[in-house]
């Protein structure tokens, strides 16, 4: 005896995705990259809470604040974490920026999308927002970290307020530094439509634009200028300030080079001074109270490098051949 069916197969229904369209194509096709990226975040954030516990747990024990603490407080592991702290902006600008475009267009990926009914225009805009969010996202995250740790400990840690170590990995300027840089990573692999001569060329880009970065951050701020006796010590004032540049002056406020009686004997230099009529030194610095409007201002200069080169990245890819 033959049974036979007659109802009608019910359908599966679809699971609903969070992410559709372009955006689910665009993370699905670098869900590796952005996968590294965000794996890295949670362990370097990790890896920074148990060091700021290690180092609450020292300074505990050796009654800090009230007490002074025998230097240095940290070791080797706090110099490799600011030196690795430093390599984010310039990673994500090789591996994720230069290859971003470029890939697709030396694999013929992007001639095939602006076939399909997405315009061009719009995936461009989801491939740049999203790598440029994912930067964003990762640098800020571990900035806000480590500001977290550094702020209120850095009377005790080694690095002045001005450093690269503390300077670029605190407050918005490693997020800001990462966005100009992945930008300017993103454009060299439109304009030269290779993989691995993009990644090339931006590597040798971030190394010089960090270099130029640390030589005008100084001017991120109007210096300030103290004057005290020839004879006087340093003011406590200038304990954790950033030294511009010093001078001595004489009475009628000329002034002279640091090391202008830098003579052999210390008659010579004796004589010298009296000669000049020097009187007083003249010290002119950056103090940490200027941290923060600098760190700004740096990021917004940054920002709009950033800004500008995505511009132009969506200008020239729009109108050129992909």
């Amino acid at each position: 005896m033959s049974t036979t069916l007659t109802g009608t197969p019910t359908a599966r229904t679809a699971r609903p995705r969070l992410l559709r369209g372009l955006t689910w194509l665009v993370l699905r096709q670098h869900r590796a990259t952005v996968g590294c990226v965000l794996a890295l975040v949670v362990l370097g954030s990790l890896w920074i809470v148990y060091q700021r516990a290690q180092l609450n747990d020292l300074l505990d024990a050796a009654g800090w604040p009230g007490e002074s603490v025998p230097q240095p407080v940290v070791g080797g592991q706090y110099r490799n974490l600011t030196s690795l702290l430093g390599l984010p902006p310039g990673i994500l600008a090789v591996f994720f920026g230069a290859p971003l475009i470029a890939a697709d267009q030396e694999q013929g990926t992007a001639q095939l999308v602006t076939t399909q009914s997405v315009t061009r225009r719009r995936w461009l805009v989801a491939k740049l927002g999203w790598c440029l969010l994912v930067t964003l996202v990762a640098c800020s995250a571990l900035s806000a970290v480590f500001t977290w740790w550094w702020r209120p400990h850095r009377s005790v840690l080694p690095d002045l307020w001005m450093d690269a170590s503390a300077f670029d990995t605190t407050g918005p300027v490693l997020p800001a530094l990462a966005l100009f840089l992945t930008a300017a990573g993103i454009t060299i692999g439109v304009l030269l439509r290779r993989v691995l001569a993009s990644m090339v060329v931006t590597f040798f880009f971030c190394v010089a634009a960090q270099a130029a970065w640390g030589m005008f951050r100084v001017h991120l701020a109007t210096p300030r200028t103290v004057t005290y006796p020839l004879d006087a010590p340093l003011p406590a004032r200038l304990d954790d300030a950033y030294e511009v540049d010093r001078w001595v002056a004489s009475a009628d406020g000329r002034l002279f080079g640091w090391g202008s009686c830098a003579e052999q004997t210390e008659k010579a230099t004796n004589a010298c001074i009296e000669e000049k009529g020097i009187v007083d030194n003249v010290f002119q610095y950056l103090e940490h109270g200027q941290m923060a409007a600098m760190q700004w201002t740096g990021a917004g200069i940054l920002l709009a490098g950033a800004a500008a080169l995505t511009a132009f990245t969506l200008w020239w890819a729009s109108r050129r051949p992909l």
